[in-house]
């Protein structure tokens, strides 16, 4: 059944973890902004999907473009995930896209940074439907990365 729904930064990530938390094969995420507190949201159930051999992609912009408060940050973080099994791709020239891609099936589109969101306002658009995230992964070349 393929269906859609909305959601702000107030029932994103508890809807997000589910899907991570039934996730089979592979999650995509891109977010251009990476911080120390909201990957502690993602640290136990990224660790949960590398034990069930769930390859996880991360497209984040390169350290070296962000602010010095962020910099530290983004590369701690590129680091933890790099340690613990997850595939971190850098971005260049302003990447700033904010999208998941959970097994191909499910798509997660719209403002809100996944890893980095604390105080602002967002808006994320869940869709449950295989044609239309093939159709994403596909426009974003994806299979060339991973």
């Amino acid at each position: 059944m393929n269906s859609s729904s909305l959601h702000d930064e107030k029932t994103f990530y508890q809807t997000f973890l589910r899907d991570l938390d039934s996730c089979q094969k592979e999650v995509i995420i891109e977010s251009p902004f990476i911080t120390s507190e909201r990957m502690g949201t993602f640290d136990r159930i990224f660790q949960k999907l590398l034990r069930k051999n769930v390859k996880i992609y991360i497209f984040t912009r390169d350290p070296k473009e962000h602010d010095e408060f962020m910099e530290p940050q983004s590369e701690e973080a590129i680091r933890w995930c790099e340690i613990v099994g997850i595939q971190v791709l850098l971005c260049l020239g302003n990447h700033h896209r904010k999208l998941a891609i959970v097994d191909r099936k499910i798509l997660w589109e719209g403002s809100l940074n996944i890893l980095s969101q604390s105080y602002s306002r967002e808006i994320m658009r869940r869709i449950y439907d295989e044609k239309i995230t093939k159709d994403m992964f596909d426009f974003l070349r994806l299979g060339r990365f991973l």
